[in-house]
Parts: C-alpha cells; sequence; structure tokens
C-alpha cells in the first residue's frame, strides 16, 4: 500500500529577525506547494507588532489526521473555513499549551488557555485567532468530524471551548499526539490509520466529557447521564454476543424504546455505536503485539461477533483493509516519508 505519511519541520532558528517575518508570512503558501494534494498547509500566522517571531514546529500529515507540534512566540494564528466539509470545512480541531499560555478568541467569545489546558472547537464562518505573544509550546491536531461523530452521535457546530488539564483523555492526547509529531515510526499505510484511529478515540472521549458537562449545567442531565451510563455499560460488556437492547433496558430500569430515544437525539442508533464499539475494540486488539497469539476468528469472537464472515466484512468496510492486513502490519517501522524545501525540512 502507498505510503500516505508526510512530514515537514519548519524553524525560525538562526534567522535574522527581518527574514524571520517573510518566512513566517510565507510558510502558508510554501508548504501548499510542498504537500501538494495532502491534508491543508499549517494556517496562516502573522507576527505580533512590535515582536521578532520564533517558530519551531513540526507537522505530520495522515490519511484523516494533521498533528502539528512546536513552539511559537510573537505570533497570531488563524483558524478559518475554506468552504463545505469536502473542503475540511466541517473538521474538528483540539490544540493544547504543554506548557505556556495562549488567547484564543472566536467571535465576541475568548479564552485564556494556560499550562496544560486546550481548546476544542470546530471550522464556521467565524475565524479562530490563537495569540501566543509569549513562548509556549503546544501540540495540536484536526480530523474529519465523520469519524469522531460515528463515536458520540450528532456534533453541531461547536463553538470554542476549554478543555481543563485535568481531562484525562486529554493527558493521553498530548503524550500520543506528539510522539506521533516527533519520531514515532508510521511507515505502512495500515499504521497510518491506526494512529489515525487511535487520535479519533481520544477527541471522542474529550468531547463527550465537555458535553457531558455541559449537559448537566444547561439542565439536561438526566438524559445526558442515562446515555453516558448506557454507552459505559455496552462498553464494558461488549464482549457479550447476545447484547441486545432489551438487555440493557432492563438492566437500567427503563424501556427498550427510550433507549432508542437516547441514541435518536444523538444522531445514532442502539446498533451503529454497539458495530462501533466492536470494531473500534478489535481493531486495537488486532494492533497490539500482546494478543498476537490470538487468531483473528478468536479477536472476533472475544468482542462480540458471531459471524466471522460478516466481522471481515463490516471491518473492511470501516478501515478500507482486512484484519488479517492490521495484524500483519502492527509490527512494521520505518522512517517516515518526509518533504522539504527552503525553510522547511523533515523533523530530526
Amino acid at each position: 500500500m502507498r505510503d500516505q505519511c508526510a512530514a515537514l519541520r519548519f524553524s525560525t532558528a538562526g534567522l535574522p529577525e527581518a527574514s524571520r517575518i517573510r518566512a513566517v508570512r510565507e510558510l502558508h503558501v510554501s508548504e501548499r506547494a510542498i504537500l501538494s494534494g495532502n491534508l491543508e498547509p499549517i494556517e496562516p500566522l502573522e507576527p505580533l507588532p512590535g515582536r521578532a517571531p520564533d517558530v519551531d514546529l513540526t507537522k505530520r500529515t495522515l490519511p484523516g489526521l494533521a498533528v502539528v507540534a512546536g513552539e511559537f512566540c510573537g505570533l497570531r494564528h488563524a483558524i478559518c473555513r475554506r468552504g463545505g466539509p469536502a473542503n475540511g470545512g466541517n473538521d474538528l480541531f483540539l490544540v493544547a499549551n504543554i506548557w505556556g499560555s495562549c488567547t484564543v478568541r472566536q467571535g465576541e467569545r475568548e479564552l485564556q488557555i494556560e499550562d496544560g489546558d486546550a481548546v476544542l472547537a470546530t471550522r464556521d464562518e467565524t475565524t479562530i485567532s490563537i495569540v501566543r505573544p509569549t513562548p509556549a509550546f503546544w501540540v495540536g491536531c484536526r480530523v474529519p468530524r465523520e469519524p469522531v461523530a460515528s463515536l458520540l452521535g450528532r456534533l453541531g457546530d461547536m463553538p470554542i471551548s476549554a478543555v481543563p488539564r485535568d481531562t484525562e483523555a486529554l493527558r493521553l492526547f498530548i503524550t500520543y499526539a506528539s510522539a506521533i509529531a516527533g519520531a514515532l515510526p508510521l511507515a505502512t499505510a495500515e499504521m497510518q490509520r491506526l494512529a489515525a484511529c487511535h487520535v479519533h478515540d481520544l477527541l471522542a472521549a474529550i468531547v463527550r466529557a465537555g458535553r457531558d458537562g455541559r449537559s448537566i449545567a444547561e439542565g439536561r442531565g438526566i438524559a445526558a447521564a442515562r446515555l453516558c451510563a448506557i454507552m459505559r455499560d455496552i462498553e464494558a460488556h461488549i464482549s457479550d454476543g447476545d447484547l441486545t437492547i432489551a438487555k440493557i433496558a432492563r438492566r437500567h430500569r427503563i424501556t427498550p424504546r427510550y433507549v432508542h430515544k437516547l441514541f435518536e437525539n444523538d444522531g445514532l442508533t442502539f446498533s451503529s455505536f454497539v458495530l462501533g464499539q466492536r470494531l473500534s475494540r478489535a481493531h486495537r486488539m488486532l494492533s497490539d503485539p500482546g494478543v498476537a497469539d490470538r487468531n483473528i476468528g478468536t479477536v472476533a469472537f472475544a468482542v462480540g461477533f458471531g459471524d466471522l464472515s460478516y466481522f471481515n466484512r463490516t471491518f473492511r468496510r470501516r478501515y478500507g483493509v482486512t484484519p488479517r492486513e492490521v495484524r500483519e502490519s502492527s509490527a512494521a517501522s520505518a522512517s517516515p516519508r518526509t518533504a522539504s524545501a527552503p525553510g522547511l525540512s523533515p523533523p530530526s
């Protein structure tokens, strides 16, 4: 399979101030020419008045995921919509400060993001502006909303929202995304899909945590709490091949119709959620060298599938590869393909 992973490095280190300003302003155009058809280039950067910008960043683009990590100082970073979903206009963004602070603005809303905190948003017609007047080291990602929505249900346009540093999934995201941006080997298309799927799972957990908190604060806590409890119940019993909506309803002392309604309100169905969780669990197991001794049928049955051919068919439809290809690719490791040009270089 063709390697679709691209990586690059940009740094202003060693450049005089005038050259730094010009290089920063030209980064967006230069990277678009280099990546030629991969995910979008770095959003436009604008030096802040009276400050010499410092930039040292690494970016990797995979199918369904772009990750950027680095240090910014003296810059305004603009994130704006570019058309509909086909052009990335429907993506989810997460930017986390590892250390340092920044101010994030969208319309009338303004957030101050400190050490360890993050900001989550979707593109709408309003530009998101991230201002870093002082040094800040951060990691961020952009993903299509569809794979995250498949784990959560309906995702409308979200205004910028803060993600607190004590959010467990955020801490995992920072560690994992930093590794992807750095030297994590992603030599095969399957390893790239695996990395993207892991980030999609973490973003779903981050969105869910924030959404549940907002639902409770807005007085919608009963339905949100019940749906959350049902989803956790499904995840805990996903290996039960006879996991039915009637069983779930009895355990939670509600009617099957009400369970259907809770999922429908989130843009999901019970069966699609169960299938998504089973496929996600199977993908993780097949990618784990620690369970390499289990054959594919054993993995399928362990996550609740009763029909191996149905498992193979739905797995390939979701991930674009067979379970066997995932198993065979999971141990692959090599340096990623890189792209370079004047002012841009492969990450070290």
